[in-house]
């Protein structure tokens, strides 16, 4: 029996191309080297919040895999996402690392893990309820005594307009992007994130647009959400350091009761 959904035809379609179509440049836009820093802190904190050291670690909504090609030489790495593209090009980063294809509002393993770390996948959960069943997940996957970390992008507390823009190159190709940041309805929970690209192969260019719809939600609800799945639930503020320059960023951290 299947530990995880399948995926019914057609069900990756609501999928920003980025994930779909375009997955196979997803390293030009997001270099696994651009994560060193941020993996480094991540793999720091959850160490110290667990109560024995932490070997195993469930990563739901993996995406490329650039996190993981850090995190790996810490703990043994069990990632799971929803876009079986995404999953192939973290595949090949990270060959050692079990790759599962699942939805984190859903995806059962029946297996407990040190330790369940989310990254920013976290932030396209749009409603309350999406967002409370991914919580409920990482609760359910993680051991007594351990530990689980959330990192949205946004939280409403610290959500502002932005741009932003990059990109990279390697064996020919490069990719330059432009991202817009914002929110057409602050009485809702979501927030847009409107993306174009300028794929460059060899001589070619073409260009492509892609929306991704975020969600939006306040600190005292994530906490409460948190507590709710059974954690011990504190905010982690943390300030990223030179050219990442990400500002003040607010993360989760739940502790499991031993």
């Amino acid at each position: 029996m299947n530990a995880y959904p399948v995926l019914p035809d057609g069900a990756g379609g609501s999928l920003p191309a980025l994930y779909r179509e375009l997955a196979g440049w997803f390293h030009l836009l997001t270099a696994p080297e651009d994560y060193a820093e941020e993996a480094a802190f991540y793999g720091d904190t959850i160490i110290d919040a667990c109560a024995q050291p932490p070997r195993t670690l469930l990563e739901l909504g993996s995406g490329g895999g650039n996190n993981a090609s850090h995190m790996k030489a810490r703990f043994q790495m069990t990632l799971v996402d929803l876009s079986p593209d995404m999953l192939e090009i973290s595949r090949r980063l990270n060959p050692e690392c079990e790759h599962l294809q699942g939805d984190m509002r859903h995806v059962r393993l029946g297996r407990l893990f040190d330790a369940v770390f989310i990254h920013d996948a976290i932030s396209y959960l749009t409603t309350t309820d999406d967002l409370r069943r991914a919580i409920q997940t990482a609760f359910v996957h993680c051991r007594p005594g351990g530990a689980a970390l959330f990192c949205p992008d946004y939280v409403r507390e610290t959500f502002s307009p932005s741009t932003s823009h990059g990109g990279h190159d390697a064996d020919g190709k490069g990719l330059r992007y432009l991202s817009w940041i914002w929110d057409p309805d602050p009485a809702d929970s979501t927030y847009i994130m409107q993306m174009a690209y300028l794929l460059k192969d060899g001589e070619d260019v073409r260009c492509a647009s892609d929306r991704h719809l975020m969600g939006l939600f306040g600190d005292d609800r994530w906490q409460a959400w948190m507590r709710d799945a059974g954690f011990s639930a504190r905010p982690i503020e943390h300030r990223w350091s030179g050219e990442q320059s990400l500002g003040s960023t607010r993360l989760f951290l739940g502790t499991k009761p031993s």
